[in-house]
C-alpha cells in the first residue's frame, strides 16, 4: 500500500543572493549551484533540477554563456524546471501591486525569449509572508499554481498543505505548502524522506518532498541523489520520483474538496517590517518615481514625439533586485544596504532623468505669452483625477505687491515658508494647486500693484490649529494630540493621546522571530516645546520637539485649507538599541472594522495588536461613540510598513532598533561591539485623515497616493509659439473606485499600456478616456480587479485587454 503513494523529490538549491553575504559572493554562488546541478544531470539520468529567479540566470548569460547554453539544453529536454516567474524570489508583503506585476513581466518575458517557455508555478520557498491579493497578480502573470514555505504551522493554521489560494476577484492558484524544510543535509535524506512520508495522508497520496543544500546555494549532492535511489528499493518506503513541481501539480490538480483559503498567509517574522527604515523608503521612493516617470515619458512620446526612455527595464530591474526577501526585510549584512542604497540611486537617477525630459518637453510645448512682469509656474499631477493638493517650489526673490494666478485669472492664496536654502535671495512659495486629471496647469506670479494679502482661513495658537473644518488642540505639556474634533460632523475622532510616541522594548533578532505583537511599553517621548511656527493664507504648523533618553524626534502637524487631511512632517535622532517606536492613536469608535492596504488591494484583519504588513494606509471605520454617525480614522504614510491595532488604537511603527543580521538562536554577548539598525537622523511624512462614512467614500486610497506621489511644480518661461494649453488633462476615469495606475509603452512596440484596479470591493463599469489618443472605452471591473489594456497606435484598431505580461489572453 505504502507504495501507492508517491513522493515528489524535489532537487533545489536555494540561493540568497544577499543575506549574511553581498551580491557579489551570492552572484558566484549562483554560478557554482548551477555548474553543480548540469554536473549531477551528467552523472545521473533521472536527476531534475528546479530554479527560479530571472537574475540567476541573466548573470550568469553576463559571465558564462556556455554554462548558459548547457541550460537551455537542459530546460529543452525537460530536466531543468523553471519555475517563480519572478525576477526574484520577494519579501511578499512590502513590494506594490505593481512591482509585483513587474516581477513577472521583465521575468517571464526573459524565460520566454531565452528558454522558450515561461513559468508556471509562482514560487516563493523563504519569503516570511504573502499578501492575499497575490493570488490575481500570479493567476495573471501565468502562473497557476504556487509554493511557499513560511509561515509554518505553528505560525499559521491552514486546512491542507495543498489547497485554492484565492483572492478577493476571485483568482485561484494551488498552493501548496512545503513541509519542514526546502533545504536538506548534504548526505543521506532517510529523515527528510520519512518525516515528509508521514503527511500522506488519505485522501492526498502525492506530496513534494525538496532536497538539495541551500541558503547559500549548493543544491542537490551525489550522495542526496544515491540516498533517493537506495530509499526508493525499501519495502517501507512510497514511491520515490525524480520529479518537478509542474509534474506535482499536474498529478494532484483534479484533486477533488480542496479547501479554499481566502487570507494572507501572515505572521512569520513580524518585525521585519519595521528593521531598516532606509531601504524601506528607498523602495517606496523609486517604485513611485518609476511609475510617474513613466506616464509622462509616455504622454510626452504622444503629446511632443519626445523619444520614449530606453532604460525603464534597468532601473526597474535594480529595485525589483533589492525586494528580494533577506533585502527588502532589513535582514541582511550592514553592508549589503551599501549596495542596496547605490543600485536604488541608479534606478532614481534613470527615473529622475526620465521624468524631467518629459515634463521639459511638455512644459515647453505649452503656449506661454511674453510677459516679463510675470513668472509662470507649471504644476503636474501624477495621478488620473482631479486633485487640490499643496505645492511648494522654491523661487528667487519675489517682488512686493505680487499676486498668484490661476491660467482663469483667478487669484491664488499663497505664503511664503522657510526655504531649503539658508541664504539671501531665496524664497519658498507654497500655495495649493487644483489640477487636471493626469495633467497639469499654469500658474503665474504677476506684479500688481493693487494686490493684497490673503487673509488666513486659520485659527491658531501655539497649542490648536482649526481650519473650519477640524481642530487640533495639543497638550502643551506632553505635545500629544489631546483632541481632533471634526467640526462639520461635530464628532471627536481621539479618545485618547494622538500621535503619542511610544517607546517599547524589543529584544527580538532582526526578524523579530517568535515576536507576533510588540506591545512592552517603557516610556515615551515628552515634548520640550510645542509652538506655532507658520500661520498663513496656504498652512498653518504647529511643531512639537520632544525627547527620550538621548533621542529627539521632532513633529510638523499641518493643516490646510478646506481639508481634513492632517499632514505631519517627522525628523527623528534616534540613539536607542533594542527598542521600537511607534505613534498612537487611540480612535473614538466602535462596531468598527479595520482594514490595512495591501499590494493592489486591501483586507480586513482583526484588531488583535499584532504586527501586520500594510502598504500607504490603515484604516478604522465603524460608528463614532456618543454621537453613533458613521465614522473613521485612515493613517496615512510614505515609506512605513507595519503596524498594530490594538482594538482601536491604531499604531504606526516608525523604528526598530536590533542588531544588524541577528539570527536566533545566536545570543549577543556582553563583551561584543554591534552595529544597530536604524541608528541617527531619518525623515519620514504621515498623514492622519478623520473623515465621514467609510474609507471608501472617504477616498483613502486617493488621498494615501497624494501623499506618495507628490505634484511636481516646474519653473517655465515664455513660449508664445507653443500648441498646448495652459490647462490639460491626458486621462480620466468617470468613477472614483477606478484607479489608473500605470500609462506605459507597451513592452513589444509603441501601443500604449493602461492598467486600471478596482479600489472599494464594488463591482463597477468603468469608461476610461485618452483625450491625446482620442480614444474612450468602457471595461466591467469585478471587485478587486485589475485589468490591463493596450491601446493600438494605429487609431483604428480596437483597444485589447491583455494580461499582466501584456500578452492577449
Amino acid at each position: 500500500m505504502i507504495k501507492e503513494k508517491t513522493l515528489h523529490m524535489i532537487g533545489n538549491a536555494h540561493i540568497d543572493p544577499v543575506w549574511l553575504w553581498r551580491w557579489q559572493e551570492g552572484f558566484h554562488e549562483v554560478l557554482a549551484s548551477f555548474r553543480s546541478a548540469l554536473d549531477r544531470m551528467t552523472e545521473d539520468d533521472d536527476f531534475i533540477f528546479v530554479s527560479s529567479s530571472a537574475a540567476f540566470y541573466h548573470w550568469v548569460e553576463r559571465v558564462n554563456p556556455t554554462m548558459f547554453a548547457e541550460i537551455q539544453q537542459r530546460v529543452s529536454e525537460g530536466r531543468w524546471e523553471i519555475v517563480g516567474g519572478w525576477w526574484i524570489q520577494p519579501d511578499c508583503n512590502i513590494p506594490s501591486g505593481e512591482s509585483f506585476v513587474r516581477q513577472a513581466l521583465y521575468a517571464q518575458r526573459y524565460f520566454q525569449e531565452k528558454f522558450g517557455v515561461t513559468a508556471k508555478v509562482g514560487y516563493n520557498v523563504d519569503s516570511f509572508g504573502h499578501a492575499g491579493s497575490l493570488p490575481q497578480i500570479l493567476k495573471k502573470s501565468g502562473l497557476d499554481y504556487y509554493v511557499f514555505m513560511r509561515p509554518s504551522p505553528q505560525e499559521k493554521g491552514l486546512p491542507s498543505r495543498l489547497f485554492w489560494w484565492e483572492s478577493a476577484d476571485s483568482s485561484r492558484v494551488l498552493t501548496f505548502r512545503i513541509p519542514f524544510s526546502y533545504n536538506s543535509n548534504p548526505r543521506d535524506i532517510e529523515r527528510d524522506v520519512e518525516r515528509t512520508a508521514a503527511e500522506l495522508k488519505s485522501p492526498y497520496h502525492e506530496m513534494m518532498c525538496f532536497y538539495g543544500v541551500g541558503n547559500h546555494g549548493g543544491g542537490p549532492t551525489i550522495a542526496n541523489i544515491a540516498s533517493i535511489h537506495a530509499l526508493n528499493k525499501r519495502a517501507d518506503m512510497p514511491n520515490l520520483q525524480f520529479s518537478s513541481c509542474n509534474r506535482y501539480f499536474a498529478a494532484v490538480e483534479l484533486q477533488p474538496h480542496l479547501p479554499v483559503v481566502n487570507d494572507d498567509l501572515q505572521h512569520h517574522a513580524s518585525g521585519c517590517y519595521a528593521a531598516h527604515s532606509g531601504i524601506k523608503q528607498w523602495n517606496r521612493q523609486a517604485e513611485n518615481l518609476l511609475i510617474s516617470a513613466e506616464k509622462f515619458a509616455t504622454i510626452a512620446m504622444q503629446t511632443t514625439q519626445q523619444p520614449y526612455p530606453t532604460e525603464f527595464d534597468r532601473a526597474w530591474k535594480n529595485v525589483l533586485f533589492n525586494q528580494f526577501h533577506d533585502i527588502l526585510a532589513g535582514t541582511s549584512l550592514e553592508s549589503a544596504y551599501v549596495d542596496a542604497r547605490d543600485m536604488h540611486g541608479e534606478a532614481m537617477t534613470i527615473g529622475s532623468w526620465a521624468l524631467n525630459d518629459a515634463l521639459q518637453s511638455l512644459a515647453w510645448h505649452i503656449n506661454i505669452p511674453l510677459d516679463d512682469t510675470t513668472l509662470p509656474i507649471v504644476v503636474f499631477n501624477p495621478h488620473a483625477w482631479a486633485s487640490t493638493v499643496n505645492v511648494e517650489v522654491e523661487l528667487g526673490k519675489i517682488p512686493e505687491n505680487t499676486a498668484l494666478i490661476d491660467n482663469e485669472g483667478n487669484a491664488i492664496a499663497w505664503q511664503l515658508v522657510q526655504s531649503e536654502a539658508t541664504a539671501l535671495g531665496r524664497r519658498r512659495l507654497s500655495f495649493m494647486a487644483t489640477l487636471p486629471s493626469l495633467g497639469y496647469r499654469v500658474y503665474h506670479l504677476v506684479s500688481r500693484p493693487d494686490a493684497s494679502p490673503i487673509d488666513t482661513p486659520f485659527t491658531a495658537t501655539d497649542t490648536t490649529l482649526d481650519n473650519g473644518l477640524i481642530r487640533l488642540t495639543f497638550d502643551p505639556d506632553t505635545g500629544y494630540l489631546t483632541s481632533l474634533y471634526d467640526i462639520s460632523a461635530e464628532t471627536e475622532a481621539l479618545n485618547g493621546d494622538g500621535a503619542k510616541p511610544v517607546v517599547l522594548k524589543d529584544e527580538s533578532d532582526t526578524w523579530g522571530h517568535n515576536v507576533f505583537a510588540f506591545n512592552d511599553e517603557i516610556g515615551a517621548f515628552k515634548a520640550t516645546r510645542v509652538e506655532l511656527v507658520t500661520h498663513g493664507a496656504v498652512k498653518a504648523i504647529v511643531r512639537v520637539t520632544s525627547e527620550y533618553g538621548n533621542s529627539q524626534l521632532v513633529q510638523d502637524f499641518t493643516l490646510y485649507p478646506d481639508s481634513n487631511v492632517v499632514e505631519v512632517k517627522g525628523w527623528i535622532n534616534w540613539q536607542e538599541q533594542f527598542k521600537m517606536l511607534k505613534l498612537r492613536f487611540p480612535t473614538n469608535l466602535h462596531l468598527h472594522k479595520v482594514t490595512h492596504e495591501i499590494p493592489y488591494g486591501q483586507i480586513e484583519r482583526f484588531a488583535n495588536g499584532e504586527e501586520e504588513a500594510f502598504q500607504n494606509w490603515v484604516d478604522i471605520s465603524g460608528t463614532a461613540r456618543g454621537s453613533e454617525k458613521r465614522y473613521g480614522v485612515s493613517i496615512l504614510n510614505d515609506g512605513k510598513y507595519s503596524g498594530d491595532v490594538m482594538i482601536r488604537d491604531i499604531g504606526l511603527t516608525i523604528i526598530r532598533s536590533p542588531i544588524y543580521a541577528h539570527h536566533i538562536p545566536k545570543e549577543p554577548q556582553p563583551d561584543e561591539f554591534y552595529s544597530f539598525v536604524d541608528q541617527g537622523v531619518q525623515r519620514f511624512n504621515y498623514a492622519i485623515y478623520p473623515h465621514t462614512g467609510s474609507w471608501e467614500e472617504a477616498r483613502t486610497v486617493q488621498r494615501a497616493a497624494e501623499l506618495n506621489q507628490r505634484p511636481i511644480p516646474l519653473v517655465a518661461t515664455f513660449h508664445p509659439n507653443g500648441a498646448l494649453p495652459q490647462a490639460s488633462s491626458f486621462a480620466t476615469v468617470d468613477n472614483d473606485n477606478v484607479i489608473i495606475s500605470v500609462v506605459k509603452q507597451w513592452e513589444d512596440g509603441n501601443d500604449l499600456i493602461v492598467r486600471a484596479y478596482e479600489t472599494t470591493r464594488t463591482a463597477t463599469t468603468a469608461t476610461i478616456r485618452l483625450p491625446q489618443w482620442d480614444r474612450e472605452f468602457s471595461a466591467d471591473f469585478s471587485p478587486c480587479e485589475i485589468k490591463t489594456f493596450r491601446i493600438p497606435a494605429d487609431g483604428t484598431k480596437p483597444v485589447v485587454e491583455v494580461n499582466l505580461l501584456e500578452w492577449e489572453v
